[in-house]
């Protein structure tokens, strides 16, 4: 696999909570922050602010990835440019080696739904991504990833199902995949299948990095929180497909963070997983 990451990169989601831990990681290859959280700064000039810990993580090498969460690039309107501008204006203050977004939508005739809402899986559907995708892409200067997301509910008659559906996206568009591992277990679990053959359909060599996130079960259903640890059986599932497919992966933590001890031993589990040394003895030792 070639992409815009080192194959077998370890990285984690940045976050204001959690950015001193992340400032000790030693090697981290890595890191994506959430492009919304960074503010505008200079508006004529089209600058944003980058907050002081992520410009040092920067410069001594970390490759920082904005990922978008308000595009709604699987929505049946076109994607808003000054939306599509904030995206290729934080690529460009951090250096950005690539962007990432999600296949969903999350407004529709002017309402904000305020979450990420599943695409329908239809030749429709593929459209209006298809369009929105490349809109984004004309207005980048570096490569765009699109993300699966977890899902509680299909929309009915889909043509797809979720490996067709993205393999087909990234053939009409050529984009790269932000591959939720996690996300995939989910859907699966969710819906009675196995994820470790929904793996297999998907376009490997499109994929640009892993997002790895913990959930938990709640009336016999699989949810993707981000505020849970990771589960057994996602790691084994990260460690069987990185042990074929050397990708890079990405630890998500979005809330309810644990001790500093819990996270540094899921960045461990993904370092395994990875066939990597461990990132974190510097942290585990600032801990002491």
């Amino acid at each position: 696999m070639t992409g815009p990451l080192p194959e077998a990169a370890l990285g984690i989601g940045w976050r204001p909570q959690i950015c001193g831990l992340i400032d000790q990681l030693d090697g981290l290859d890595f890191c994506e922050v959430i492009a919304e959280s960074l503010t505008v700064g200079d508006k004529a000039a089209g600058t944003v602010h980058v907050p002081y810990e992520l410009e040092e993580l920067r410069a001594r090498g970390t490759a920082v990835v904005p990922h978008g969460i308000s595009l709604s690039l699987g929505g049946a309107e076109p994607v808003q440019d000054a939306r599509v501008e904030h995206l290729s204006v934080c690529a460009r203050a951090v250096g950005a080696p690539l962007v990432s977004e999600h296949i969903a939508f999350v407004r529709a005739g002017g309402l904000e739904a305020g979450h990420l809402l599943p695409v329908p899986r239809n030749r429709d559907a593929l459209d209006a991504l298809t369009a929105n995708i490349a809109r984004t892409r004309a207005a980048l200067d570096v490569p765009l990833a699109v993300e699966n997301i977890a899902a509680l509910f299909d929309w009915p008659d889909d043509d797809f199902t979720e490996s067709e559906f993205l393999t087909e996206i990234v053939e009409r568009t050529g984009v790269y995949l932000l591959l939720d591992i996690a996300n995939v277990y989910a859907n699966a679990r969710n819906r009675g299948r196995d994820p470790r053959a929904e793996l297999a359909r998907l376009p490997t060599e499109r994929i640009a990095y892993c997002h790895i996130a913990g959930g938990h079960v709640s009336d016999g259903r699989y949810h993707d929180t981000h505020c849970h640890p990771l589960s057994p059986e996602v790691i084994a599932l990260v460690t069987e497909f990185a042990h074929d497919h050397p990708v890079p992966l990405m630890l998500e933590r979005d809330g309810n963070f644990p001790p500093a001890y819990e996270l540094l031993d899921e960045l461990d589990a993904l370092a395994v997983a990875a066939a990597r040394t461990p990132i974190t003895a510097s942290a585990r030792a600032g801990l002491r």
